[in-house]
């Protein structure tokens, strides 16, 4: 299962109750931190998730509400100097933007320590772990090299404990092998094979990550049957001229998008200030119900075939 954490919310400029744009999820002992908009290190610290382990970023495109977070941040974890490593992930344009950024308020040009380490992406896998990837594909925005994530767990066939009680195979070792896919020899001389204790095939988590857009048919591929859609919702429809001509999304187009795509869950963000909040979340569950406006500090849990479960 994967986890998210809205780290911000606001579109543009910070408001009262929202910070800029930052998302963390989290699978297992990973942890990705996906923008890193003004006062992002102040709302870890506020939801207590803590920074360890938080050593990868990854940037959907380079626009300042989305960026200027990471000097301060960095500036933090380097005076604490216990930052073993930090790798930062994002398009050609996103990446020389915050070079720039860094080497002008936090660090010479000439004295970039070792731990610090930048890549470019390019569309395809990004990250493959041994049961779950992480994909970038890439997004339309207005002037930047955008990308979004998609995080997939793989699929699996779930140990099922009381076939095991049944088989009278004691807890141990025996059971680990046999959860991991391996045949295991009981102390009673017994070969007990995975396919004896295991359940049928259980698909995969399936996660989307969408900064700012202006345009939702590019995307649909990359959407399709997700369990989770995170994706901005800037305006609303009566103001769909303006959204089009700063290349953002309307709430509808957001829940259209879930719609068509099968999407289980949609989490709006990059929320304006110029709109109430029941009036966006009103919009998008006429055409998708199961549309929930993210919160600054609020947690959910993405399971295949659970709704969403809050933590906030």
């Amino acid at each position: 299962m994967f986890e998210l954490l809205f780290l911000g919310t606001s579109a543009s400029a910070p408001s009262i109750k929202r910070s800029l744009p930052s998302l963390l999820v989290q699978y297992e002992e990973f942890r990705y931190l996906i923008d890193c908009g003004e006062g992002t290190q102040r709302q870890i610290l506020s939801s207590g998730c803590g920074f360890k382990r938080l050593n990868k970023i990854l940037f959907t495109h380079s626009h300042l509400d989305h960026i200027l977070g990471v000097a301060g941040l960095l500036s933090t974890l380097l005076r604490w100097e216990n930052l073993e490593a930090m790798d930062l992930y994002g398009g050609r344009d996103t990446i020389a933007r915050i070079k720039a950024l860094i080497y002008t308020v936090v660090l010479h040009p000439n004295h970039v320590p070792e731990f610090l380490r930048f890549h470019q992406i390019q569309p395809g896998v990004l990250f493959e772990e041994e049961d779950f990837t992480v994909h970038a594909f890439p997004v339309f925005h207005r002037g930047s090299d955008s990308f979004g994530f998609r995080f997939e767990r793989k699929d699996r066939r779930p140990f099922l404990p009381e076939k095991a009680e049944a088989l009278g195979i004691p807890p141990g070792p025996w059971r680990r092998d046999l959860s991991n896919g391996m045949s295991a020899l009981l102390p009673d001389g017994r070969t007990i094979y995975p396919d004896q204790v295991m359940g049928e095939l259980v698909k995969g988590e399936k996660l989307v990550v969408i900064g700012d857009s202006g345009e939702i048919e590019s995307l649909y591929s990359e959407v399709e049957g997700a369990d989770a859609l995170v994706i901005e919702a800037t305006y609303l429809e009566e103001e769909k001229d303006l959204a089009r001509q700063y290349s953002h999304l309307t709430a509808r187009m957001a829940a259209q998008l879930a719609a068509d795509c099968n999407v289980k869950s949609l989490y709006l963000t990059h929320i304006s200030r110029r709109y109430k909040e029941k009036d966006i979340l009103a919009e998008a569950q006429s055409i998708f119900p199961n549309t929930i406006i993210a919160r600054d500090l609020a947690k959910y849990t993405i399971k295949t075939g659970q709704p969403p479960e809050s933590g906030s």
